[in-house]
């Protein structure tokens, strides 16, 4: 017969004696002494604050309480008078959770919990759960402070450590706390997957499969999703996937195989704990390519319900993959476009053109191929090898024709950004569609570098530290995202930093005119201005930009005083700039009579400039170079005008900490369900049971349970589910009838249906191995 056990949500408190072993050693009557004064104390107070003694181990205490208020004050008064006179160095660890009572023990996560964090603290502390800190905010007399996020030992997720900080108790520093601390990012990195199929010509395919996947796992708003730039950079490298895990900062690696014959089309995928290396999900598709979407969608679906059984709660929506056309040759072309696209170089880039063009033929309403065409012009346009009118101007009208389709795209606003930017003189315009890409997709590198970039022309720094943070964070291998980070270095005139960040981006790429550019001005900034003719001389010819080339010379003459040289390149920059394409020039020149302190000129060029809508007006205005001028009365009208500063109030933006998908009362009710589900049903026997399916036996939605396990129990799925394995397999080994089974046939008996992962979560629980277990 059972033990009659009773469950009840409880204000847990545990507390013990610091150095207590040690003073028995030094002196056996004084820590006798300490001892006594402490459990009077004790007692004294519980009896004060309704609370119930459940337990004396040594020199430590548990004890419960049916409110969070009365534990905390009680844990203050315990403080308090255990200070005074003799002290008795205590700490105390507070937590609101499930206990449960039997007839010989009281245990449960509660228990648990509040245990843990009693050990992390220091003489005189008293640290609370966020759970019971939850209780405490609004009361008079209690104030508490965020000691960060730790890692604490069988606790599946990082938890926030909160401390009492009223006067008389001691508030620990947080370097003091003796637990790990961890950001609480959930991180994947997408690898390239690789091409099975019998022609390397389908090597486009595999490479699209891996981007929609990306682009889809990046929908999810807790997961950070390492972008497609930094994941293909191990593309055909034969790198250990720690190493890998180390340099994207990523706790989980997905990789896969695509096989494509005919219409017939196999898709392998694995999820890898980066920093273990062990896996701990596969699964094969095989499927017609007319199911292209759908598959991408079951993929993607898969994996996030795998991350968030592996690491903690995540939202997940019902689709993740939109079905994009009913012709999937148009598919398919688009999928070439847009592996040739990516490449950005001039002669990829027209073949991409051509095979959008070929998909928007086959349908003309396919958004994903109206963007990349967009993108791809622009791209040709920005360079040079088509009129800018031209290639901006189909930019877009084929971005505006993807949103009327769809007002869900990122990319689309992205594109728009740039176009209000460069081409409309419209900064507003372009902050605000790129805040709406953003809000899209937070993933979406490209916007979060654009955003930076648009905060740092405003001179709002740590705005843009921020937004440049979350790029280097999503994207830290792009060459785009360094080239971003460099910029900023100049922007904040640390140039010696700024030069060795671009040179990185040279060495990977020697023609990338935006890092030559930046660098040739650095140059200028540090008075290495005998470096700038040979610095342009040494390009190759069909990147360097005449403007640009004419206009580094003029500054470096204008810093050196070299009054000849100075009237020669300025003629020559009037000059230029007169032509119809003379804009690169015409900024210049106001960079120019910046550093001569012309500031008539300058003035009068910033007042055409926005008249005109210059498309460089926005991006010189802010330049260090211009500083000579930034005092006068004139630069901070001009900089009103051009940079609103409504805009730089601070946005409420989406908080990415847990909301709650149940009250009070539901989630006490599905807890108790669950756990009787677990206790009569045993579902944890079966190998395949899956958070979903889980979900469906105690009739609450995925999302729900996940969010109840996470924030009930402060577990994930499979170390909710695990631990009862690891129950039954104890039970099982200590049984004589079970002697001759082999220890992984008694894993399986018990759930488990991998030997590394039942290795694993025992050495976690137990802080064994099964077979010192069993020895035991």
């Amino acid at each position: 017969m059972k033990n009659l056990k009773v469950r009840q949500l409880a204000a847990v408190m545990f507390t013990d004696i610091v150095g207590y072993t040690a003073l028995m050693q030094g002196d056996e009557q004084v820590a006798a002494s300490a001892r006594a004064h402490h459990r009077e104390v004790f007692e004294a107070q519980h009896k004060l604050h309704q609370g119930e003694i459940v337990q004396y181990y040594g020199d430590g205490t548990l004890s419960v309480f049916k409110s969070a208020i009365e534990a905390a004050q009680c844990a203050i008064e315990i403080q308090k008078l255990l200070g005074k006179d003799e002290p008795v160095p205590v700490r105390i660890g507070l937590h609101l959770g499930d206990i449960v009572f039997d007839k010989t023990e009281v245990y449960g996560d509660g228990v648990n919990f509040a245990s843990r964090i009693e050990s992390m603290g220091i003489t005189g502390a008293i640290l609370l759960s966020g759970k019971l800190n939850d209780e405490l905010k609004n009361h008079p007399t209690i104030s508490t402070a965020s000691m960060g996020h730790y890692v604490l030992k069988n606790i599946a997720n990082p938890v926030e450590v909160f401390a009492i900080t009223n006067q008389g108790i001691t508030v620990p520093k947080p370097e003091e706390l003796k637990g790990k601390q961890k950001a609480v990012d959930k991180t994947i990195a997408v690898l390239p997957f690789v091409n099975m199929s019998t022609s390397s010509e389908n090597e486009y395919f595999s490479d699209g499969i891996t981007e929609e996947i990306i682009n889809a796992l990046a929908k999810i708003q807790e997961l950070k999703v390492t972008s497609r730039t930094s994941a293909f950079f191990f593309k055909g490298k034969n790198i250990p996937i720690t190493e890998i895990g180390e340099q994207l900062k990523v706790s989980t690696i997905l990789e896969g195989s695509v096989r494509l014959s005919g219409k017939s089309m196999r898709i392998t995928a694995q999820l890898i704990d980066a920093e273990e290396d062990f896996h701990f999900w596969s699964e094969t598709w095989d499927r017609e390519i007319n199911d292209v979407f759908q598959v991408q969608d079951e993929i993607s679906l898969l994996i996030a319900e795998k991350l968030r059984e592996q690491f903690g709660h995540l939202e997940i929506q019902e689709r993740l993959v939109e079905k994009q056309t009913d012709s999937i040759d148009a598919y398919e072309y688009s999928l070439k476009a847009s592996f040739h696209k990516n490449k950005w170089n001039p002669e990829d880039v027209q073949k991409a053109i051509s095979l959008y063009e070929k998909a928007l033929e086959l349908d003309p309403n396919h958004t994903r191929s109206l963007v990349g065409l967009g993108d791809a012009q622009s791209f040709m346009a920005t360079c040079g090898y088509i009129s800018f009118e031209e290639g901006w101007g189909k930019a877009a009208i084929l971005a505006n024709q993807a949103i009327q389709l769809n007002d869900q795209l990122p990319d689309a606003y992205y594109l728009l950004a740039n176009l209000a930017f460069f081409t409309e003189c419209d900064y507003r315009k372009s902050f605000e569609l790129t805040a709406k890409a953003i809000s899209l997709n937070p993933n979406y590198v490209e916007a979060q570098q654009f955003m930076s970039f648009l905060y740092i022309l405003a001179g709002q720094k740590e705005k843009a530290r921020k937004h440049l943070d979350i790029a280097l964070t999503v994207d830290p291998l792009s060459q785009e995202t360094q080239f971003y980070s460099g910029y900023l270095d100049y922007m904040l005139e640390d140039y010696s930093k700024s030069i060795k960040q671009l040179d990185k981006c040279l060495e990977v790429n020697p023609k990338n005119i935006p890092a030559l550019s930046v660098k040739s001005i650095c140059l200028v900034m540090l008075g290495r201005t005998s470096e700038v003719i040979p610095f342009f001389d040494a390009m190759p010819s069909e990147i360097v930009i005449i403007g640009e080339k004419t206009g580094a010379i003029a500054l470096s003459y204008a810093v050196g005083k070299d009054k000849e040289n100075i009237g020669k390149y300025r003629s020559l920059l009037l000059e230029q700039a007169s032509a119809p394409d003379g804009f690169t020039a015409s900024s210049y020149l106001f960079l120019l009579y910046s550093v001569l302190g012309e500031t008539e000129n300058a003035f009068k060029w910033v007042a055409d400039a926005i008249e005109t809508r210059s498309p460089l007006l926005l991006l010189r205005f802010a330049d260090p170079l211009v500083n000579p001028i930034k005092d006068d009365p004139r630069y901070q009208a001009f900089h009103k005008e051009l940079f609103p500063e409504d805009l730089f109030k601070d946005r409420k933006s989406k908080s990415l900490k847990t909301k709650a998908l149940l009250d009070e009362e539901a989630s006490a009710t599905y807890k108790v369900r669950l756990l009787e589900k677990i206790e009569n049903d045993e579902p944890y026997l079966n190998p395949d049971l899956t958070l979903r399916l889980l979900a469906a036996q105690v009739s609450i939605h995925p999302n729900q349970l996940s969010w109840l396990l996470n924030d009930g129990f402060g577990k994930n799925f499979n170390e909710f589910i695990n631990h009862y394995r690891i129950e039954a397999f104890k039970k099982l080994a200590k049984n004589p009838e079970n002697s001759n089974i082999t220890v992984m046939g008694l894993a399986y008996d018990s759930g488990f249906n991998s030997k590394t992962v039942f290795n694993t979560y025992f050495k976690k629980e137990t802080g064994l191995t099964p077979k010192q277990f069993l020895k035991g």
